[in-house]
């Protein structure tokens, strides 16, 4: 590492191609990319690869990595948790935007209990072995959570 003092470092190691960044990339306007700017799919990991991430874990690590991201965070919570029992390392989950609209449509259409499912989400990632979470919900459990 650098031995920056003062200074922690977190590595995007594990940032996938995912489909649950939609509504974040359409309210910036980076969903429909045009011609000659390139595919988000060359700098983001393949979904189906698990070994990957760990191998990019492992570099961001030796680099000088105090903590890192797994993004998103539902669909790899898998991944938390190898990472966590592979290196000991505080890694962090960021529920994205998609992850978000899912519970909340449910929760408007009354096919879901909102409150119960973004409880169940965050302690998934708990669960998981997650030493924080990212969450638009960040809001919603300081209020329900009283943190």
């Amino acid at each position: 590492g650098a031995n920056y003092q003062d200074v922690m470092i977190m590595s995007y190691a594990a940032k996938y191609a995912s489909a649950f960044y939609g509504p974040y990339r359409d309210a910036i306007g980076s969903a429909k990319l045009s011609a000659g700017q390139g595919d988000k799919k060359t700098y983001q990991m393949d979904p189906a690869n698990t070994d990957e991430a760990i191998r990019e874990v492992a570099l961001d690590i030796a680099e000088g990595a105090d903590m890192v991201m797994v993004k998103p965070g539902m669909p790899y919570l898998d991944i938390v948790r190898r990472i966590v029992d592979e290196f000991r390392m505080p890694t962090y989950a960021f529920q994205v935007s998609g992850e978000y609209a899912m519970i909340m449509a449910a929760a408007q259409n009354g096919w879901i209990d909102k409150d119960r499912a973004i409880l169940e989400s965050l302690t998934a990632f708990k669960r998981a072995g997650a030493a924080g979470i990212i969450t638009y919900f960040a809001p919603w459990a300081a209020e329900k959570l009283g943190a």
